[in-house]
């Protein structure tokens, strides 16, 4: 069955860095289209970035400029780099899979348990 593991979530000072991780597992069709999402307490779950088959990518534009999307085929891992932290990324953070590159998380046909992203 298709597993997602994330990691590198943490707290940090605003101004700094962190990357997250999502190592994806027993996805078999292709290479799968995935998103980073994320969820603030309280708020609904919102788009982050993007990145297709062909590893094309799109971002929010509160982290354009900011935050990169990439990905590690060999590892089966694709990372969402975070640069410039301010206190209203503070939100769990999620990564998905599926067959479409969306900004809709009902596009998505798995996900993973979150990571927690604090910035003070």
């Amino acid at each position: 069955h298709v597993q997602l593991v994330e990691s590198g979530g943490g707290s940090v000072q605003a101004g700094g860095s962190l990357t997250l991780s999502c190592v994806v597992s027993g996805y078999t069709y292709s290479t799968p289209c995935m998103g980073w999402f994320r969820q603030p307490a309280g708020k609904e779950r919102e788009a982050v970035a993007v990145i297709d088959g062909e590893d094309s990518t799109g971002y929010a534009d509160s982290v354009k400029g900011r935050f990169i999307i990439s990905r590690d085929s060999a590892k089966n891992t694709v990372y969402l780099q975070m640069n410039s932290l301010k206190p209203e990324d503070s939100a769990m953070y999620y990564c998905a899979a599926g067959a479409e590159a969306s900004v809709r998380p009902g596009r998505y046909d798995y996900w993973g348990q979150g990571t927690q992203v604090t910035v003070s």
